[in-house]
């Protein structure tokens, strides 16, 4: 049965990413793109962008894009080893010094750290396992002079740094792991212009770095007394000391090519250790799109609080709908009630209404023939009185019918007297016909 996982098993679950790393040599420049996973590391490319300093920055700016491209590492900002013999790399002992006094205290004392007197610089840090820092301290002109040619050949660049940071972190990387002695170790790398570059770790020293104009042995004996180890101390080549890849392209000998391999795996995982970076933070780049986690988790996040309001709206509305339609059915039956009361109510006021409009239709009339009989006196007669709501017609025989018409004008229940036909004599009389319109009464 498997024990409980370690802080070794943790950190190697944790290594993940991936990384391009650029060393800068005399003449050229050494590229390495490598993907760390927990099961392995993979060499993605290695290339040599030859003259740089001698060609156009947007020529070989477009040789390195077109590298990425074909590595599947576009997205990736490069981890730059600055040169050597440009940078000036301390390792300082702060004892009692808190974490958070560690910047305050680098600060204070950086005058002394350098021999640039007066000129300007930029510097960065980390602190080691034992509680030291390591320390790199760059002019500022060298600095901007790099970034600018980096800026414009369109190479994003996510640190400057140093070989001894980047082979310190790389080293570390829990995948692949050489098998080094726990005391200590002395690796070596040959340098620009036949130097030979040293890098150790041991328990008297944690990081020790420098260049030698000397002899392989001289130098190396030299490193191992720095180092405090034992006299015998077989030295190893720098590539021996970094963790191996599961697979490398054939034409990528680590043995040649450690530097830009350790700058790419120093950049990959930076959560498990961060190299010293020279870069201002307002111009660093991002390293992979892990950046982007952060903020895709932020909007999915916000798209599920986004669907769940959304959710809780239409389930309250459908709620609210529900109970608003168990009121209606519950209602229902007395509002369709009142509606046939107010039909019952309607029709009722009709009826009471055409009564009413009968009754005073009978007394209208009434009044109308006594009306025309107080107007139409002797020898005046009539045979027939047809009254109809806005008119009446009477048909008679009178000795003069012409006077009629002004007769029953002038009356206050009728109007707009006229015959209909002409008037015809029989005997000494003359008969008519009179069509006339009814006032209304009040």
């Amino acid at each position: 049965m498997p024990g409980p996982l370690n802080v070794t098993d943790l950190k190697k679950y944790a290594a993940f990413g991936s990384g391009v790393g650029i060393e800068i040599s005399a003449q050229n420049l050494e590229v390495t793109a490598a993907r760390v996973r927990p099961h392995g590391i993979d060499v993605l490319g290695a290339t040599t962008i030859r003259d740089f300093g001698q060609r156009p920055a947007a020529q070989w700016g477009l040789e390195y894009a077109r590298f990425l491209q074909e590595a599947g590492a576009s997205h990736l900002a490069a981890t730059v080893l600055l040169p050597r013999r440009e940078t000036i790399v301390r390792q300082i002992a702060l004892p009692g010094v808190a974490g958070r006094d560690l910047a305050s205290a680098i600060a204070l004392q950086i005058d002394s750290l350098h021999p640039y007197g007066e000129d300007d610089v930029v510097y960065g840090w980390s602190r080691l396992e034992n509680g030291s820092v390591l320390l790199g301290v760059l002019r500022r002109a060298t600095l901007d002079r790099y970034a600018a040619i980096f800026a414009e050949a369109g190479i994003a660049v996510a640190a400057f740094t140093f070989s001894a940071s980047a082979i310190y972190i790389a080293h570390r990387v829990p995948v692949g792991q050489p098998p080094v002695s726990d005391k200590g170790f002395v690796a070596m790398a040959a340098g620009e212009n036949g130097s030979l570059e040293i890098y150790g770790e041991s328990a008297a020293r944690p990081v020790f770095s420098a260049d030698f104009d000397l002899p392989p042995d001289r130098a190396v004996a030299l490193a191992i007394s720095e180092l405090r180890l034992e006299p015998d101390q077989a030295p190893l080549l720098l590539g021996g000391v970094l963790p191996v890849p599961r697979t490398n392209p054939v034409a990528n000998d680590l043995s040649q090519r450690a530097l830009p391999y350790a700058a790419a795996l120093s950049g990959a995982c930076p959560w498990l250790g961060t190299a010293v970076n020279l870069l201002p933070a307002e111009q660093r780049r991002s390293n992979s799109r892990a950046m982007y986690i952060p903020s895709i988790v932020l909007g999915v996040l916000l798209l599920l609080v986004a669907g769940a309001l959304v959710a809780q709206s239409s389930m309250e509305d459908r709620r609210y709908l529900a109970a608003l339609e168990a009121q209606i059915a519950q209602i229902e039956p007395q509002a369709k009630r009142s509606a046939v009361l107010d039909r019952e109510m309607m029709r009722a006021q009709t009826r009471s209404r055409l009564l009413d409009e009968f009754r005073s239709r009978t007394k209208a009339d009434l009044d109308s023939l006594n009306e025309l009989t107080a107007l139409l006196k002797p020898p005046t007669w009539t045979n027939m009185i047809d009254l109809a709501p806005g008119g009446a017609t009477i048909t008679g025989e009178t000795d003069q019918a012409a006077p009629l018409l002004k007769l029953l004008d002038a009356s206050p229940y009728f109007q707009s007297s006229t015959f209909v036909g002409s008037i015809a004599k029989s005997g000494g009389n003359e008969q008519f016909q009179v069509r006339m319109a009814r006032r209304a009464r009040p």
